[in-house]
């Protein structure tokens, strides 16, 4: 489908408050650093049936500030349905996402690959999660929940590319996924490399998008992939804000839908898109500034749809004809859908001023009482104390050989001017640096060698600037410790080809003039 005449600013007559949430700097009161337990008023919609969506819960709870830590984190559990609770903080993208090997998952470089696994929670905390141009896979997984999260400008083409282009994407047999309080958002639709934000493909069941934002997109998302795909459905999307989207909000191809109270300002082309004898239960939302929001476009295939307590505020309908079969001007109901769990609605006129307080990541997870009213959860428990290992607190000083000398070396990303090969050279005038402010340099071996204490040091004039690290055992993905300062450290006596100093935050740009490797 071509785009009209792309993404098209915001209307001034948008009220205020929408504005002011998609700005940042609406003045909300925050709940205690969410967690998944922040969660505690469960799932909602759909998300509910076939035995309902727990995610994580009762799982050991870890940190993770890359997405490798993601992936490590599900590689370290003991079997891929052991529960398990990530809290993320940072931003993940392509530079600290790689791919880690574990019977317990099964994971890929460049992508959260959520893939044949089961019992899942990934809760954004503290100053916030963001996936950066890198998306979330889920396939053929079960009892997921993603929370509290942004991600943002994922591309299905051009540079960098990860997940087809949809920010999060199901496919193959999932079921159980509750999503909510995220911000999904691109920077232009197809023609600039974006694809969907919120997809379901392939006999994907039984799925809940609550409280989030969806914005700047071509396309908002779908519910299967093409007219023949109609294995999907039983999809609750409730108090979201779509703004600024081309189309597909969502696009549903068979199945059954129910979406309530969510806000739409700014649909350019198409809204709600019923084909291919989907069903959608349509109540209590707030269109605004918009076209064609509800109807069958661009197919012959026809959808249906119930209607009720909808506003249509400045909304225009273009004239049926051919494939195109919008709703309105005077929306009916031509089906009746049937729900199997109980909400409580919103009356639509309170939805954009609910909707503008509640929805998205970093809004301390505040839903409405069904009165027009958001509500702060309780406190959460407290962080848990880190469940990586920590290094010796007096580690003795190396002594023997520096196997680093005359190994190889890579990383992620080096900034100008600087050299993996440095790390290893023994000179502490020459140095590694990220491109950025986090980043990983590795030491590598032809064969297995047997590691068991580590010297870090940094070059002449950024001492002190690693305030976070990690090391890894690259072969596994295994956390072999973690500290605040860089320096020497004792390690478990570990036989590997590849070790990984990763920088998980930093003041300026750390230099790492030598990455010291000894085995004993």
């Amino acid at each position: 489908m071509g785009r009209a005449v792309g993404l098209r600013l915001f209307k001034t007559l948008a009220i205020g408050a929408v504005a002011a949430a998609t700005a940042g700097v609406l003045s909300l009161p925050l709940a205690a650093t969410p967690t998944a337990s922040a969660a505690a008023t469960g799932a909602t919609g759909f998300a509910t049936q076939n035995g309902g969506t727990t995610g994580g819960a009762g799982g050991q709870t870890v940190r993770a500030t890359t997405g490798t830590a993601i992936h490590t984190a599900l590689c370290n559990r003991a079997s891929s349905s052991t529960p398990i609770v990530i809290q993320v903080e940072g931003t993940i993208n392509h530079a600290n996402t790689a791919k880690v090997s574990g019977n317990s998952c099964s994971t890929a470089d460049g992508v959260i690959e959520l893939k044949q696994i089961s019992n899942v929670t990934i809760v954004g905390v503290g100053g916030g999660a963001v996936f950066d141009q890198l998306g979330i896979h889920i396939r053929e997984s079960s009892n997921i929940i993603i929370q509290n999260v942004t991600v943002r400008n994922v591309k299905k083409s051009g540079s960098p590319t990860s997940n087809g282009g949809d920010a999060i994407g199901m496919e193959s047999d999932v079921r159980n996924v509750w999503v909510d309080h995220t911000t999904l958002e691109a920077s232009g639709g197809e023609s600039e490399g974006y694809d969907g934000l919120f997809d379901m493909k392939d006999n994907t069941q039984y799925v809940t998008l609550s409280y989030s934002i969806l914005r700047n997109s071509g396309r908002g998302g779908l519910i299967g992939s093409s007219e023949s795909d109609v294995s999907n459905g039983f999809v609750t999307f409730h108090h979201n804000l779509y703004q600024n989207i081309d189309s597909r909000t969502p696009l549903l191809r068979g199945g059954v839908a129910h979406i309530y109270n969510n806000h739409y300002v700014g649909l350019n082309e198409s809204g709600i898109n019923s084909r291919a004898g989907a069903r959608a239960k349509v109540d209590n939302n707030y269109f605004e500034d918009s076209k064609d929001v509800l109807g069958t476009f661009y197919t012959d295939a026809a959808g249906y749809w119930q209607v009720s307590g909808n506003i249509f505020d400045n909304v225009t309908w273009s004239s049926r004809s051919g494939d195109n079969n919008p709703a309105g001007p005077n929306p009916t109901s031509n089906t009746t859908v049937s729900i199997p769990y109980g909400f409580s609605p919103d009356a639509a006129s309170c939805v954009p001023g609910v909707v503008s307080q509640t929805a998205g990541a970093n809004k301390g997870l505040r839903v409405s009482d069904g009165n027009c009213t958001p509500q702060t959860p309780g406190p959460t428990p407290t962080t848990p104390a880190p469940t990586t290992p920590a290094p010796t607190t007096t580690p003795s000083q190396p002594t023997g050989t520096n196997l680093s000398l005359g190994a190889g070396a890579d990383g992620s990303s080096k900034a100008d001017g600087t050299s993996y090969g440095n790390v290893r050279d023994g000179s502490l005038t020459t140095y590694w640096s990220p491109a950025g402010t986090t980043g990983s340099v590795s030491v590598k071996w032809g064969s297995a060698t047997t590691v068991a204490k580590v010297g870090i040091r940094e070059a002449a004039g950024a001492v002190g600037a690693v305030r976070s690290w990690r090391l890894l055992n690259h072969d596994t993905g295994a956390v072999l410790a973690t500290g605040t300062t860089a320096g020497v450290v004792d390690i478990p006596r570990t036989s590997l080809s590849k070790i990984t100093f990763e920088i998980t935050s930093a003041q300026g740009t750390p230099r790492i003039a030598e990455f010291e490797t000894y085995s004993g």
